[in-house]
């Protein structure tokens, strides 16, 4: 029997036994050494041989992952390990690092109930380092840490005990001040800082594939004088053999990473608003495998041959090929074709995958990622709430007509797949525009698109992504309908941030029960009398109702939101979408025949308003800010800091660390366009840069015009602006 099928067997089997079953992923910062780790990881559970481990890539399943050398898609897979005697069951998503794959981290924290967090010795914890450890602990996701490259630290750096101990300790120091910062207002978590003592931290290298922490010093008597002696005389291969890395990290994932006994009952109350005295939830909490099914979709792929795999945690029943299933938010029942677990990049059929497990499905046509799938209908999951949001759109256009059908269908696929990605369809010009994280981000989807599914295609160039926002409090303003029959008195002011980040993380949503939205809106500083007459949440904008007894205003609600949803979208300034903004209906006089108060009428009057009180606000252009940091020697520093403020940038901060300075700044993402291959040229490809979006500013005064013309331009709208614009 081959070896790959034992393994599969040993998976079957351990199935069953939830106490030691391991979910966990691997986050990190890009280029810390994630798809190395797991090579490892997989070379010690015997899938991969040991020789190539490190260079393979093995959950790097796709051509232009390998040839880029980064992870652009979360990969699953699952092995065994044998701990203290017994044997354990581990599923494992290696996730992305760089940020314009962010959303796959995110969606992959709702699978797992550990993150083993990977940090560059010689970099220590970096943005992206945060932005993971935020979104594991958001979902109640427990950490771990693990210090790669410390051979960089002995043989590049040079550098003694004494100095290689107080850079380790500081990099804990950073990560658990971060964990800190981010569990103190959590009830739920106790202390889940990382220790070296507990066991929670390891040290080593992937490449070299040795790896240590105190229970495995303790267990093979080695210290760090003798590693060092050992790595320094290049005797990597007998401190591999010594004290392998995967054992090491497996270990470290058997012992301090919660099963899903103990996880589940902590987490579904975290990402789950149904009646937590019911049977389901009593069945989810007990991760019962003879319950009803109810299985979260994480992510949706395409296999050429079975067509869609859906693949997520099923946390109570079983899956089994032939169940009919309901998808939240869709009609009927879905037929499972298959249940699969993944090895790699490769997907293995099994009987059936109970509660406590990360599954693979085929035949679920109706689910995206985020889907709730369940035996009975029930309250689906809480959404998926992704960090950043799109910034940057592309054009993308079929070559020749006869494939456009195909080309608007594999759109559609991609937005399934990847919900960061926003996809518009303009079915009547044939254009279609596709908003994503970043530059890399857009690139990497039209590439798949010409390769994998074979459609010749023109991209335009890169679009940036505008908001609009008021200033200050409007007036009230009247909003008149075409026929003069109805009257709406609206006024706006701008929101404060915590309201806005409330709305963001879907902390308060229409979805949520009213007294949970109000608490929440209260304690991000909502007036009490304001948060009970929400009436609708569109984008980061809030409609309060103050009117009072108004008849056929329920009636007419329907339209009156529809026509704000409308000027929300489309902004007065450039039709680009407004935000933070808190509209008051204050009064309403309404013709008594529905005739005369139809959609027609009710939408243009209400749209008209808006804009006029957004107006009033001084409604400004805002644009997406990105933050850079570029790690440089020192005699390319003044061409580093003068890419950022030659961008309209400006430079935060800049230091000394190791043998390298390090420039932080922010600058325009319209700018930033084109700044990978200016600032290789720069610095003679001597930098090393990371960008990471950092929301909406406004943009300043003298550039309001002439942006707000240029987008009008491309949108074919009229090139004055309204005469009440005057302060622009």
């Amino acid at each position: 029997m081959g070896r790959r099928k034992k393994i599969v067997q040993e998976c079957e089997r351990l199935m069953d036994e939830p106490e030691n079953i391991r979910n966990i992923a691997i986050a990190a910062h890009v280029d810390h050494g994630k798809t190395t780790l797991s090579d490892n990881l997989l070379a010690g559970a015997g899938m991969i041989s040991d020789e190539t481990a490190g260079e393979q890539l093995a959950m790097d399943t796709e051509e232009d992952e390998q040839e880029r050398g980064i992870t652009i898609d979360a990969a699953n897979v699952s092995m065994t390990h044998e701990y203290e005697g017994t044997n354990h069951l581990i599923n494992l998503i290696d996730t992305p690092g760089h940020v314009d794959f962010g959303g796959d981290v995110t969606r992959a924290m709702r699978a797992v109930d550990g993150a083993l967090v990977v940090v560059d010795a010689v970099e220590g914890a970096m943005p992206q380092t945060e932005t993971v450890l935020r979104q594991a602990l958001r979902e109640g996701v427990k950490p771990t840490l693990f210090i790669n490259k410390v051979d960089r630290l002995i043989s590049e750096l040079q550098e003694g005990p004494e100095e290689m101990q107080q850079r380790l300790v500081s990099v804990i120091h950073d990560v658990n001040e971060l964990i800190r910062g981010m569990t103190q207002d959590m009830d739920d978590i106790d202390d889940w800082t990382v220790s070296v003592e507990e066991g929670t931290v390891g040290f080593g290298s992937a490449l070299y594939k040795w790896g240590v922490s105190m229970p495995s010093m303790q267990r093979t008597g080695m210290d760090f004088g003798e590693i060092m002696e050992l790595e320094r005389n290049d005797n990597r291969q007998e401190l591999h053999e010594r004290t392998p890395l995967s054992d090491v990290v497996l270990d470290m994932v058997c012992e301090h990473f919660p099963n899903p006994v103990d996880a589940q009952p902590m987490r579904i109350p975290r990402i789950w608003r149904g009646d937590d005295e019911s049977d389901l939830a009593e069945t989810m909490r007990l991760v019962d495998e003879d319950g009803e099914v109810v299985f979260m979709v994480t992510d949706i792929a395409m296999d050429p041959h079975a067509g869609e795999v859906a693949s997520g945690r099923v946390f109570s029943g079983s899956l089994e090929k032939g169940q009919e299933l309901y998808v939240s938010g869709t009609a009927g029942k879905n037929r499972v074709q298959s249940v699969g677990i993944y090895m790699g990049g490769e997907r293995e059929e099994v009987d059936h995958v109970p509660a406590g497990n990360i599954a693979a499905v085929t035949g679920l046509r109706d689910a995206i990622a985020g889907s709730t799938v369940s035996s009975i209908e029930m309250t689906p999951f809480e959404s998926i709430e992704h960090i950043s949001e799109p910034v940057i759109t592309k054009s993308v256009e079929a070559q020749t007509m006869d494939d456009l059908p195909k080309l608007i269908e594999t759109l559609r696929q991609v937005s399934k797949e990847d919900p960061t990605i926003q996809i518009t369809i303009n079915e009547d010009t044939g254009e279609h525009l596709i908003s994503g994280q970043g530059e890399l981000h857009l690139e990497v989807i039209t590439q798949r698109i010409e390769k994998n599914q074979g459609i010749p295609v023109n991209t335009g160039e890169p679009i940036v992504v505008y908001r609009e926002q008021p200033q200050q409090p409007s007036d009230e303003i009247e909003g008149i309908s075409p026929n003069r029959h109805n009257r709406f008195y609206v006024s706006i002011e701008p929101m404060p941030d915590e309201l806005v980040d409330v709305i963001k993380m879907g902390e308060a949503s229409m979805d949520m029960p009213e007294q949970e939205r109000r608490e929440a809106l209260q304690e991000a500083g909502m007036h009490k009398d304001d948060s009970q007459e929400v009436e609708h949440i569109h984008g980061t904008n809030i409609l309060v109702d103050d009117t009072k007894g108004i008849q056929h205003l329920n009636e007419t609600m329907e339209l009156v939101i529809e026509g704000f949803e409308d000027a929300l979208d489309n902004g007065p300034l450039a039709n680009e979408p407004v935000q933070g903004t808190l509209i008051r209906l204050h009064d309403a006089r309404l013709h008594e025949d529905t005739i005369h108060r139809g959609p027609a009428q009710v939408i243009p009057a209400t749209r008209n308003a808006l804009h006029k009180a957004l107006i009033d606000g001084k409604i400004k252009l805002l644009e997406p800010m990105q933050d850079a940091r570029i790690d440089v020697p020192n005699d390319h520093m003044g061409a580093a800091s003068g890419e950022i403020q030659g961008r309209r940038g400006r430079v935060d901060d800049m230091y000394q660390e190791g043998d390298l300075m390090v420039v932080e700044g922010i600058a325009p993402v319209d700018e930033m366009i084109g700044f990978a291959s200016d600032i290789r040229s720069a610095t003679e490809g001597r930098a090393a840069w990371n960008t990471e979006n950092a929301g909406f500013e406004v943009m300043s005064d003298s550039l309001q015009r002439e942006k707000i013309m240029e987008i009008r331009e491309r949108k074919g709208m009229k090139l004055e602006l309204p005469p009440s614009i005057d302060y622009i």
